[in-house]
């Protein structure tokens, strides 16, 4: 699947034609396609097509889109229980300079995104 996005006209974006992947779904406002170092299988990034380096700078007008593009991409990928994840800004591990989405199936405890969430006291 193509996708209708001109990355090229986006400061700072990546060039869609460099990303060697597996398109999963596509529409307007957004693309999905499966990770190449994936935590699970069907591990899938979400992306919006209006870019922005961090999940603050997207406007409502375009996050609106996301929440839907997610569930039909989990729904594609037969994904039953998952773990959402979005690393927004280089502290918090984002590399791409692009606001997406890690939507990652967990099908079982040892497979997917392992959590441990030590509390502070």
């Amino acid at each position: 699947m193509q996708s209708t996005l001109d990355a090229m006209s986006q400061p700072n974006f990546f060039s869609l034609k460099d990303i060697p992947s597996n398109w999963v779904y596509e529409d307007d406002h957004t693309f999905a396609f499966l990770d190449n170092e994936p935590l699970a299988e069907g591990h899938v990034l979400v992306i919006p097509k209006f870019h922005s380096e961090k999940l603050q700078d997207l406007p409502e007008e375009e996050m609106k889109w996301v929440g839907p593009a997610l569930i039909k991409v989990a729904k594609a990928i037969g994904a039953h229980d998952w773990n959402l994840l979005q690393n927004n800004g280089k502290p918090a591990g984002q590399v791409v300079k692009h606001v997406h989405f890690h939507l990652i199936p967990k099908p079982n405890e040892q497979e997917g995104l392992g959590i441990s969430w030590p509390s502070k006291q």
